[in-house]
C-alpha cells in the first residue's frame, strides 16, 4: 500500500476551493473539515502540540529526537484550492507507467496532451494521477500536504536523526490571506519551507510583488436612437482601457523575470463595468511603476467625462518579494540544495512566477523559501501529479530534517583538547 498516494487520494476528496472577497478565514467550509480531519490525523500519528486556531490554521510538532541542540524548522502546506475553477467531487485518474502521447480525461472529452504541456515527455514512465476533465485536481497544494504529513511518519518510524520540527497547514493562500492569523511567534520556527513548487528540482527564492487592481467605470445609457452626444458606454470605455495596457506585457507573453498586467474578470453593461486585473514584477520599482501606470492610464482616459461617470480604481497590494530577506540566511538555500543533491535531485533554483506563503512569511521575519511538489498545470482541468516526482519531495524533507541535525551537531562538537 502507498501511502503517499493514498494520503493525496483522501486529500483531493475534500472540496477546500477558497473564495474571493469574503472577510472571514478560512472562506469556505471545505476548508475547515479537511483541517479538522489532518488534526484527527496527526493526533493519530502522534505529533505534538497540536493546534487549530480560530481561523482555520492547523500547526504540530514532531519533537527532537537528538541530544545537542538543533535550530527548529518548519515545513507549510496550504489546504485551500484556486477559486479559477470547481474542485467539488474530484475524481482521479492513475495513469501508471505513463508511455507517451495523450492521456483521454474522463470520457475523452478532454485530453491531457504532450503537444500543449510539454513537460509531460519528462515524465515517460512515471505513475501520473490526472482529472477527469470536470475539476481541478488539488495538487496545488495537496501534494504538499501529503508529502510533509508522508515524511515526518517516515522520520518517525525509521528513527532518522533530527531536531524539533514544526508543521502548519494553511487556508486562503490561494486569496491571498493564507498567513494573514499565522502565529509566527507560536510556530516557533527559526526559518520554514513552503511545499508549494511544481517540477522536480525546484528550489526557489524570489517571487512576483504583486497587487490586484479594480477599475470601477461608471457610465450613462440612453436610447441607442438618441445616445449622440449623451451616452457614455462603460464598456467601450474598459475596451480603451485594456488596450492601453501593452500586449507584449501579458502572462501570454513574459517568461522569466518579466512582469504583467493581466485582466482576470470584467463584467458589467453600458452603464457599468468593473474589471479585475493582477499585476506582478519581481522589482520593486518596475512594481510601483506598473500600479502608477494604471493610475495614470485611467485619468487620462477620463478627461472630460460628464462630472456624473468617472473611472475609479481601487490598488491593494498582495505580497513584495521574499528574496532581500531570505538571501540574508543563505545556509537555509545550502541546505536544501544539499538535500536535494544527496537524494539525486538536481536543484533547480530559479524564480516564482507566482507567489506563496512564504513570500509574506519571510517579510514578516521567517525566511522560508518554496520547494518542488511534482504537480503542474496548476488551477484547472488539466492539472496532474507525478508519483514519482511526489516521492522525491518526501525524500528530500526528511534529508532536509536529517542534514540539519547533522550540521548542528558539527557545529557543537567540542574539539579535541590540546596535545601536550
Amino acid at each position: 500500500m502507498n501511502k503517499l498516494l493514498d494520503r493525496f487520494l483522501h486529500y483531493v476528496s475534500f472540496d477546500t476551493q477558497s473564495k474571493p472577497g469574503v472577510k472571514h478565514v478560512p472562506s469556505t467550509d471545505g476548508q475547515w473539515k479537511l483541517a479538522r480531519a489532518l488534526q484527527d490525523e496527526l493526533a493519530a500519528l502522534g505529533l505534538a502540540d497540536i493546534t487549530l486556531s480560530d481561523h482555520g490554521c492547523l500547526m504540530a510538532t514532531l519533537p527532537s529526537n537528538v541530544s545537542w541542540p538543533v535550530p527548529v524548522v518548519g515545513f507549510i502546506a496550504h489546504m485551500d484550492t484556486a477559486p479559477d475553477f470547481t474542485g467539488k467531487n474530484v475524481n482521479p485518474q492513475i495513469v501508471e507507467q505513463y508511455r507517451g502521447g495523450d492521456i483521454a480525461l474522463g470520457n475523452g472529452d478532454e485530453v491531457l496532451s504532450p503537444v500543449m504541456f510539454p513537460v509531460l515527455h519528462k515524465l515517460i514512465g512515471h505513475t501520473l494521477i490526472t482529472t477527469d476533465g470536470k475539476t481541478l485536481l488539488g495538487a496545488d497544494d495537496k501534494a504538499g500536504l501529503a508529502e510533509i504529513v508522508t515524511a515526518i511518519v517516515r522520520l518517525k518510524e525509521q528513527n532518522i536523526p533530527h531536531g524539533t520540527l514544526r508543521i502548519a497547514f494553511t487556508p486562503d493562500e490561494e486569496v491571498g490571506k493564507g498567513t494573514q492569523f499565522f502565529d509566527i511567534e507560536r510556530f516557533g520556527a527559526e526559518w520554514a519551507y513552503t511545499l508549494d513548487g511544481s517540477d522536480v528540482g525546484e528550489l526557489e527564492y524570489e517571487n512576483f510583488n504583486a497587487a490586484s487592481v479594480t477599475v470601477k467605470i461608471v457610465g450613462n445609457n440612453v436610447h441607442p436612437g438618441t445616445a449622440k452626444g449623451v451616452m457614455v458606454n462603460a464598456l467601450s470605455l474598459a475596451t480603451r482601457y485594456h488596450q492601453m495596457m501593452p500586449a507584449a506585457e501579458s502572462p501570454e507573453a513574459t517568461a522569466g523575470y518579466e512582469g504583467f498586467y493581466h485582466l482576470n474578470t470584467l463584467k458589467g453593461s453600458v452603464d457599468k463595468v468593473e474589471m479585475h486585473y493582477i499585476v506582478r514584477d519581481f522589482d520593486r520599482q518596475r512594481f510601483e511603476a506598473r500600479k502608477q501606470f494604471m493610475i495614470t492610464s485611467a485619468e487620462t482616459l477620463g478627461k472630460g467625462l460628464h462630472p456624473d461617470c468617472y473611472i475609479e480604481l481601487t490598488i491593494e497590494d498582495s505580497y513584495y518579494n521574499m528574496h532581500e530577506h531570505v538571501a540574508n540566511h543563505p545556509h537555509i538555500i545550502e541546505l536544501a540544495r544539499q538535500a536535494m543533491v544527496d537524494c539525486g535531485v538536481e536543484p533547480v533554483i530559479k524564480p516564482i512566477r507566482g507567489g506563496t506563503d512564504g513570500a509574506q512569511l519571510s517579510w514578516r521575519g521567517l525566511p522560508c523559501p518554496n520547494l518542488f511538489t511534482g504537480s503542474y498545470n496548476y488551477h484547472g482541468k488539466h492539472e496532474f501529479a507525478s508519483q514519482d516526482v511526489m516521492e522525491k519531495a518526501v525524500q528530500v524533507i526528511t534529508r532536509l530534517a536529517a542534514l540539519t541535525a547533522l550540521r548542528a551537531k558539527g557545529a557543537h562538537a567540542k574539539p579535541a583538547p590540546a596535545a601536550e
